[in-house]
């Protein structure tokens, strides 16, 4: 077969979590696929260390343009010229005119639930507006579907009306370097960013369903009490988003409270999570929730909502709260930080969550969904 994968992202400099699945994906391919040809088809080239070519993977750069033009022009065309057998879209989004099978992994459908356009960032709005025209258009001509979790897979086919077996679940995997990391990596990376000595951890974006605001409102009650908890790190926020939130809430003395580290790279979180006192991922919506597991491999107890498919993904844990609920967080907070006998429990039950999510078996169950399309062709 002569296989394509649509990894536009994962050679930019700044990944995050669709770019890292789409990467662990391709690297296990890799390791368990050496007859097979394939065409990684990529945009960005900011950090050429991301993945090397193999002697039947052989790395594509497009024309550069943006997204939606590289993908309905430049990988349209690309699927034709490379006389690819079938193509593999990782993220959400796929050509509308498609030449061959077209298989799509559908990380979630958050945009045909709701669209706000007065919340995010422009570049985020503008991509839920892509994926609103352009999802319902390719799922009805996908041979196959994927997603990362069995909430998201109820979630499709009740919006779609489709039958069970359309959708395919394809857990996401925790990557191998996520662990306890030594005293002596976790001091190379505090003094890197300049870390406090004790924090709790928050990793999100301003994607309003990232919670942000009910983070920072939980603070507030925490700080209007007089709790003595530590410092929060916060990577990848901008002051200037930062202060306008917290003066909306009518909390701007809590800014002394939260160091603001910018993009932090994947290999450089374990450290981080490793000596975090709480991971805090109390999100609206997830379609999976990898750092959930990433902060459990690295023996942080964890803090995620009631919501979607962190419940699935967090199992028994973690704590589980309302994240429409300010002082559910905080109190989730308040429990790990003074109850000792929880906080071990808590890491102990967390480093057995990951190894029920493994990238090679997702490798190895896309790589069989591969054959069995070609072979109905």
């Amino acid at each position: 077969m002569r296989i394509g994968i649509e990894a536009q992202r994962i050679f930019r400099e700044k990944k995050h979590g669709m770019d890292m699945v789409a990467l662990a994906l391709i690297k296990n391919l890799q390791q368990l696929d050496t007859e097979n040809e394939y065409f990684i088809f990529v945009n960005d080239t900011e950090d050429p260390s991301a993945i090397k070519e193999t002697k039947n993977f052989k790395i594509v750069p497009l024309t550069p343009a943006p997204y939606p033009i590289w993908e309905q022009k430049h990988l349209a065309k690309a699927v034709k010229t490379y006389q690819l057998d079938l193509l593999h879209c990782t993220s959400n989004t796929a050509p509308v005119a498609c030449s061959v099978p077209l298989l799509i992994t559908l990380h979630d459908i958050i945009y045909l639930e709701k669209i706000n356009l007065k919340e995010g960032t422009w570049y985020q709005r503008l991509g839920n507006i892509y994926r609103r025209w352009n999802v319902p258009k390719v799922v009805k001509n996908a041979a196959m579907i994927f997603t990362v979790s069995h909430y998201e897979q109820k979630r499709i086919v009740q919006h779609f009306n489709m039958k069970d077996d359309a959708v395919q679940v394809v857990y996401n995997g925790v990557a191998n370097h996520f662990k306890v990391e030594s005293p002596e990596k976790q001091e190379i990376i505090r003094n890197k960013y300049n870390l406090p000595k004790a924090f709790i951890l928050f990793l999100g974006n301003t994607d309003p369903k990232k919670n942000l605001k009910g983070v920072l409102k939980s603070l507030a009650i925490l700080d209007k009490k007089k709790v003595d908890y530590p410092d929060i790190v916060m990577p990848d926020f901008g002051k200037e988003v930062l202060v306008s939130m917290l003066n909306e809430i009518k909390a701007p003395q809590l800014l002394s409270k939260i160091h603001l580290t910018g993009y932090i790279p994947n290999e450089d979180l374990p450290a981080i999570y490793s000596q975090a006192k709480v991971f805090l991922y109390p999100s609206l919506r997830e379609s999976f929730g990898l750092p959930i597991l990433e902060g459990m491999a690295c023996g942080c107890p964890v803090i995620t909502a009631n919501t979607s498919s962190m419940p699935e993904v967090a199992g028994d844990a973690a704590i589980i709260v309302d994240p429409f609920d300010p002082s559910a967080i905080s109190a989730g907070i308040e429990k790990i930080l003074s109850d000792e006998v929880l906080r071990k429990e808590l890491i102990s039950k967390g480093y057995d969550r990951p190894p029920f999510f493994d990238y090679k078996k997702g490798a190895l169950d896309t790589l069989t969904a591969y054959k069995k399309i070609h072979a109905t062709q």
